[in-house]
């Protein structure tokens, strides 16, 4: 095993709840728009929506809710209305996506800290494998978090993978290819690589892409733990961590512990 790919948001920081509070503001704006009077609370879209980006969840909630979808974005969504006088369009789609992007990076970028329960574990993983970021999210809202959390000099730009920014088109997880595709950046078999994921869409995702896959489960919500812990084990994860200094133990080289 050669490198670590980890999963950004909920696993490197603690980046989820905030991240919904500013993502509630935009989604309630985008369904009133097209004519839909329910409104989400920042928890309820976190419940139901960690793992995947602001794009498929906007579409997911369109959906369910009659907006009409152009074509291109019904795939997925067999029940789908494709005609109607509030069609959401791509090009519709991709302005709500900026806007949402803008106000989530501005928040967390203000808010997130260092941690040394996470910094010290990887500063030490990093002398024996490689560091690699693999995420739904946005590479602005990554670097923005990166910089805020004292991340960046572990895991620089240059190995941050983005569903969002990183593909020829964009997607989010459970699709495996933003692991496919990382692996294939860095020059690596997937089963010489290890996955760390906190979210169930993220685990289907590794596993997927034939990546060994360990759950972390540090920043989840001690009152959700058994129920994500239940959850990401049927996903197909190999082992469920609680720190990141059970991830050091878990990988520490053969010659260490010789």
């Amino acid at each position: 095993m050669r490198a670590v790919l980890c999963d950004a948001d909920g696993n490197l920081f603690p980046s989820e709840e905030p991240a919904f509070v500013a993502s509630a503001d935009v989604t309630n704006a985008f369904l009133e728009a097209y004519g839909v009077s329910r409104r989400y609370t920042a928890e309820e879209l976190r419940l139901s929506s960690t793992g995947k980006n602001f794009r498929t969840t906007s579409v997911d909630l369109a959906a369910v809710h009659g907006v009409a979808l152009e074509s291109s974005l019904a795939a997925g969504h067999p029940d789908a209305v494709t005609e109607g006088p509030a069609l959401l369009t791509a090009e519709a789609l991709e302005r709500w996506v900026r806007q949402e992007r803008s106000q989530v990076t501005r928040y967390l970028g203000s808010v997130l800290r260092p941690d040394a329960s996470v910094l010290g574990p990887l500063t030490r993983l990093a002398e024996s494998y490689r560091l690699a970021a693999v995420s739904s999210s946005a590479l602005g809202r990554l670097a923005a978090c990166f910089t805020a959390t004292g991340l960046d000099v572990l895991i620089p730009p240059s190995v941050r993978y983005s569903a969002e920014d990183s593909l020829p088109v964009p997607t989010s997880k459970p699709d495996p290819a933003v692991y496919l595709h990382a692996c294939a950046q860095l020059g690596l078999d997937p089963a010489e690589t290890v996955a760390v994921e906190d979210s169930v869409p993220g685990a289907q995702s590794a596993v997927a892409a034939g990546i060994p896959t360990v759950a972390n489960v540090q920043f989840v919500p001690e009152a959700e733990r058994a129920e994500r812990t239940a959850q990401l084990r049927e996903a197909g994860v190999s082992a469920v961590i609680s720190t990141w200094s059970e991830l050091e133990q878990l990988l520490e080289p053969p010659e260490r512990t010789a």
